[in-house]
């Protein structure tokens, strides 16, 4: 029998990216009416066009990509070559995350909202079992 052994700073590696990707994972909240059901999350300082909202039988897949502020140094316009940035702790990168209901969705009801860095979609029940894609307005 071969033991391997991991050394205490592994582990606490391992945990640091746990946590780090847990952390890009917006807060999210579901409510179910009779008729639908309304998800919301939070997503501070993602642009409109990077919101991807996908709706299949009987879930809802919702990705997005929050950009650093600053850009990489060689890709900054003129005013961002001025800037240097000291600190930031804000969590950049691309997600995805879904959820799924006990009811289909009507794929001719859904509704996706972006205000305020809350993104809401309504999603209505239905019998019908198809796949969709959902434009998000602003």
């Amino acid at each position: 029998m071969i033991t391997l052994r991991q050394s205490p700073f592994d582990l606490l590696d391992r945990l640091e990216q746990q946590v780090s990707q847990a952390e890009r994972v917006p807060a999210a909240e579901v409510i179910e009416n009779k008729t639908g059901y309304i998800v919301r999350l939070e997503l501070p300082g993602v642009d409109h066009d990077s919101i991807d909202v996908k709706a299949t039988d009987r879930s809802l897949v919702v990705s997005a990509e929050r950009t650093p502020a600053v850009s990489e140094e060689g890709t900054a316009t003129p005013a961002e070559a001025e800037m240097q940035q000291l600190l930031s702790e804000f969590r950049t990168g691309t997600w995805s995350r879904s959820f799924r209901f006990a009811q289909p969705l009507d794929r001719d009801h859904l509704e996706a909202s972006y205000r305020d860095g809350i993104l809401e979609i309504k999603a209505a029940k239905s019998d019908n079992r198809t796949s969709v894609s959902v434009k998000v307005s602003s």
